[in-house]
């Protein structure tokens, strides 16, 4: 037991109520982290240096594309929770794979749809896939960074037990001084990713399409993988093989997807030098 235990504030998941009609923190780090990445992707978008010249797609497709990535991220991160985290829990009450107030999303879901939605708006556009991917995933440590910290307002995916002097009694998390691993995540997933990848669109990593989509996945995976041992695993699943946990297995295919897809990009001539946007 630590000598000092920092008391995890009297957060309420609700901020506000109107009427019958509940607005969620949770709700809200969604909706701003949406918009939030769309206001950052017009402006790289709109820089042609970033490019070397025009950008391959326009303001107004990626605004006709906000709708089409937030229903990906959305039903991809519910699918994936479902089918990965509590599978025989929706068997039994498939209505609650219907109930998002309650909670239960998967990264690896949201990205696997959030892919889906690139590809099938690319080609329905006849947009470049992998610069559409660039853009979204140059954005989207924004909505990882709002998401964690919303998870922590919640006080949910807490961490495990410790004695760090920044320990903290979580109120679902019994008596126990505990990681607070939702605000390693928000650092590592969502500030130093943004960081990381702002770096790199800033040395021209946009001229060579899918280096930042490859990028987000090899950073995402390590990121994930180092706060999942802080983080404790869902008590449905435990750990699984070795100690390790579903985060960490399902970012191994994603960690790797990322290498093979930066290699393939670095291989290929960069985009045609164009007039300025």
């Amino acid at each position: 037991m630590p000598l000092f235990v920092i008391p995890f504030p009297a957060f309420d998941p609700v901020l506000v109520h109107i009427g019958p009609l509940a607005i969620r923190w949770y709700a809200l780090a969604y909706i701003f982290g949406i918009l939030l990445g769309w206001v950052y992707a017009r402006t790289i978008i709109r820089n042609g240096t970033l490019w070397g010249g025009k950008a391959p797609l326009t303001v107004e497709q990626f605004d006709d594309f906000v709708l089409w990535v937030t229903l990906g991220i959305i039903l991809g991160g519910r699918i994936g929770y479902v089918l990965f985290y509590n599978l025989p829990l929706f068997a039994a009450h498939p209505l609650q794979i219907l109930q998002l107030w309650n909670g239960g999303m998967s990264f690896h879901g949201g990205f696997t749809g959030c892919v889906i939605a690139v590809v099938l708006f690319a080609r329905s556009r006849g947009i470049p896939i992998f610069s559409l991917g660039d853009i979204t995933c140059a954005v989207g440590p924004i909505g990882l960074f709002l998401g964690r910290i919303a998870n922590f307002i919640n006080g949910e995916l807490w961490g495990r037990p410790t004695d760090v002097p920044w320990a903290m009694i979580f109120p679902s998390g019994g008596p126990i001084p505990r990681h607070p691993s939702q605000l390693y995540e928000a650092t590592l997933e969502g500030l130093v990713l943004l960081i990381i990848l702002g770096i790199l669109v800033r040395c021209g990593a946009l001229k060579k399409p899918g280096t930042i989509v490859g990028s987000f996945a090899v950073f995402y995976a390590l990121a994930r993988c180092f706060c999942e041992l802080f983080r404790e695993p869902d008590i449905q699943l435990g750990f699984l093989w070795g100690g390790t946990t579903m985060g960490q297995l399902l970012s191994i295919p994603l960690f790797l997807f990322g290498i093979g897809l930066i290699i393939w990009a670095r291989r290929q001539p960069p985009l045609p030098q164009t007039g300025d946007s």
